[in-house]
This record gives structure tokens, C-alpha cells and sequence, in this order.
């Protein structure tokens, strides 16, 4: 018989001494709407249940409560090129109260990465994908219709995988002018713009080699190839390319049957998009004239050089 985790949602997924295991938190009817996955937990740790039981169990435990409850399949999944509205995008459907939406979940991207430092991983990997999804897309409130999946960015390179595991399901692939993303990520670099901080990842080069780049190169090409990806992913995988130029307005427009956006809901969908999107107290102020006029001429090369081309090419088969 499974355990009975109604109302508890995985939070770490992580291999110990050859075993692959789950952390769970007590969510119970809080609705997932901050800005990333990391907030709500942040948030349900606070409660004093949470902070005297502690509870871990075998990533075996995640199939049988499948089994026992299955959850909602994805509805929608949201690829990225990173600092180009994918949270304004999920912070919006997170609005309406009949989606879950799971901004970047930790334990989803260890899962997906699990064959990079566990090989014998691979064969049971999309099973685990799918019973954590289904652990995820639990109705704990009773209203829930969808689940939408926005992911980190260098998952992209996983979306053959959750293609195959899930061919009906709407995919997108949102990006923006690499030279805003690359002036961004120097600004405040992410996970995968860091030599070695994001850990085993398709996005790998030889230390050495990632070593004698320069941030800007390094962040450029790593940007570039994540375009690449998305580009194959549109050309191969029936995904959506959407820019960040076409936010908000494609979301209740040509994006709405995917996303199943109902005319009733728009008003509440443009109040949502006044706000800034990673910090929801504060008016939302658009910045790509000001990356543009930030970067100089290096930047511009280097963005050329590594990371235009796919940008291009997505455009193209976006227009």
C-alpha cells in the first residue's frame, strides 16, 4: 500500500549513497502562485507543521503514489532562453485560479539532469518524470483543470524527452534578442552563465576550456546554444517559438487556445502584467532600450558571433 501524501508536494530530489530520494513539504491547500517554485516552499516552511516534521522517502514512493493518485497531466510547457518574460508568463497563468503552475521546480530539473551523474539513471528516468509531474498536478484544492510546467532554462535540452513522454501537450519555447539576454546575464549571471556552478548539464565544455573564456564569451556561447535548442525544439518537436516583443498581449491573442485562456479572465490577466513579474509589489517598466544602449561593441560581437544566428532563424519561423 502507498503512502497517503494528499496535500504534500516533493521539494529536493537528490541521490544518497546510491539511492535516489525524495524530500516532501506539507502544502496542504496553498496555491502555487510566487514568482518561482523556491518562493512557495520558502513560504510553507514557515508553517509550524513543516518546521517540526520532516519527511524523505524513496523516489520509489513517487511512482506508487502515482499509481494510488494519479494527477493532472501537463497541460502546457514552457521552454526558455532565460531573462526573456517566462515569468511574467507564468506568474500571469498562476492568475487563473483553475491553472497549477510550477515555476522551475529544483526537483524536476534534477530528474531531468539525473542521467548526468548517475548513468544507470537513465532507464527508469522518464518514469520518474512522469510520477513526479503526477505528484505535482494534484487537485488539492478540488477546482484544479491544468497543470503548467515552466522550466529552467537549460532543461530545453531535455525536450525530446518530455516530447515523447507527452506528445499532445502544447509546448513553447519563449526568447528575446540575445544581446538583451547577454547584457542581462553579465549584469547578474544565472546558474548556467557560471563555469561549473550549474553542475552536469548538456550546456558542459571541458573545465579547461570553459576556464579561458572570458564571462562574455562564455555567456554568449552557453546562450546561443540554449537558442540553438529552442530552435530545434520548434523545428522538430512541434514547438511554439514566441518573443518576448509579443508578451502580454500573446497570451489572451494568438496564444489563448493553447494556454485555454477564457475572454473572461483577460481583465484580471492585464491587471496581473502592470506588475513587475519577480518582484509583483512594483510596477512593471520595460528594459530592452536600456540593455541595448548598455552593451558596447565587444558585447555586440560576441553576441553576434555566438548567439545571432539562432535568434534569426527563430524568427523566421515565428513570422
Amino acid at each position: 500500500m502507498s503512502e497517503d501524501l494528499n496535500g504534500w508536494l516533493p521539494i529536493r530530489a537528490w541521490r544518497y549513497d546510491g539511492e535516489w530520494r525524495v524530500d516532501w513539504c506539507w502544502f496542504g491547500e496553498q496555491q502555487l502562485n510566487r514568482p518561482f517554485f523556491r518562493d512557495d516552499v520558502e513560504l510553507a516552511l514557515r508553517l509550524p507543521f513543516n518546521q517540526a516534521f520532516r519527511r524523505d522517502t524513496p523516489l520509489a514512493s513517487l511512482l506508487d503514489w502515482q499509481a494510488a493518485s494519479p494527477g493532472l497531466a501537463p497541460g502546457a510547457l514552457i521552454f526558455h532562453a532565460s531573462r526573456c518574460g517566462s515569468t511574467l508568463l507564468a506568474q500571469l497563468l498562476a492568475g487563473i485560479e483553475r491553472n497549477i503552475v510550477l515555476s522551475e521546480p529544483p526537483p524536476l530539473d534534477s530528474l531531468l539532469r539525473a542521467h548526468f551523474i548517475d548513468p544507470a539513471a537513465a532507464a527508469q528516468q522518464a518514469g520518474w518524470v512522469c510520477a513526479l509531474l503526477s505528484a505535482y498536478g494534484q487537485r488539492r484544492r478540488g477546482i484544479e483543470e491544468r497543470l503548467m510546467i515552466k522550466l529552467d532554462a537549460w532543461n530545453v535540452f531535455e525536450a525530446p524527452m518530455l516530447s515523447e513522454l507527452y506528445p499532445d501537450t502544447p509546448r513553447i519555447f519563449l526568447y528575446r534578442d540575445p544581446l538583451e539576454i547577454v547584457v542581462s546575464q553579465l549584469r547578474q549571471p544565472g546558474m548556467h552563465s557560471v563555469p561549473g556552478f550549474l553542475g552536469p548539464s548538456a550546456l558542459d565544455l571541458a573545465e579547461e576550456e570553459a576556464q579561458a573564456m572570458s564571462p562574455l564569451e562564455f555567456t554568449s556561447r552557453s546562450i546561443g546554444r540554449i537558442l540553438e535548442q529552442g530552435l530545434e525544439l520548434c523545428r522538430r518537436h512541434g514547438g511554439v517559438p514566441v518573443n518576448y516583443s509579443e508578451l502580454p498581449d500573446a497570451l489572451w491573442g494568438r496564444l489563448a487556445p493553447l494556454f485555454d485562456v477564457r475572454e473572461t479572465e483577460v481583465p484580471r490577466l492585464r491587471e496581473i502584467a502592470a506588475f513587475d513579474a519577480k518582484q509583483p509589489a512594483m510596477w512593471f517598466s520595460a528594459d530592452s532600450q536600456r540593455k541595448r544602449e548598455a552593451a558596447d561593441d565587444r558585447v555586440r560581437e560576441a553576441v553576434d558571433r555566438w548567439a545571432r544566428a539562432p535568434y534569426e532563424s527563430l524568427e523566421r519561423l515565428r513570422r
